[in-house]
């Protein structure tokens, strides 16, 4: 079998000695008062761990999504694991779907135009890590804060809702993602 650098003995450089500036870090959702609570296209996103903590490695965000909800469809050029805790969610993914149930995890490659719903009628909860981070980001400048992962999201008219898209849109490059 061939050695990769991803392989034990493969090639390239040694582990970087420990970098002792960054600090354990520990999320614990209920007791924790300065997590950061969005509301986006009607879902409750709670960023657990953002690319400040992990310098850059990733991001991982809690999903809360209604009945029916999700995103618009997308890309962005960077990895996207979801892990379904609570609910079923259907995943269109180059145009096919598959539907993935609590306890089961998908992988959404770069660059790979994508959306999800909501089927299971009831609301789901999920886990999404995207690495590099930047996605945390991206949400912090378009969502709307709430206080809480379990709050409502906040009532918005045709003319608010339009300008989120808005903003959204003339984000995204900024951001790698690109809506479609």
């Amino acid at each position: 079998m061939a050695e990769t650098p991803h392989s034990p003995g493969g090639a390239g450089s040694p582990v970087p000695r420990d970098d002792p500036q960054r600090q354990l870090t520990v999320v614990r959702p209920g007791e924790d008062g300065n997590l950061r609570h969005l509301a986006l296209v009607g879902d409750i996103y709670t960023i657990l761990l953002s690319g400040e903590q992990t310098a850059g490695r990733y991001c991982l965000i809690e999903m809360r999504v209604p009945p029916g909800g999700g995103p618009p469809p997308h890309r962005h050029d960077f990895e996207e694991m979801f892990t379904i805790l609570e609910g079923q969610i259907r995943f269109t993914f180059r145009g096919q779907e598959v539907t993935v149930n609590a306890g089961e995890t998908v992988n959404i490659p770069a660059n790979a135009p994508h959306f999800f719903r909501n089927v299971s009628g009831r609301p789901a909860r999920m886990h999404c890590m995207c690495t590099p981070a930047g996605q945390d980001e991206y949400f912090l400048a378009v969502a709307d804060r709430v206080s809480s992962a379990t709050s409502q999201p906040p009532k918005l008219d045709d003319a608010e809702l339009a300008a989120r898209g808005r903003k959204a849109a003339d984000l995204a490059p900024r951001y790698r993602t690109e809506l479609l």
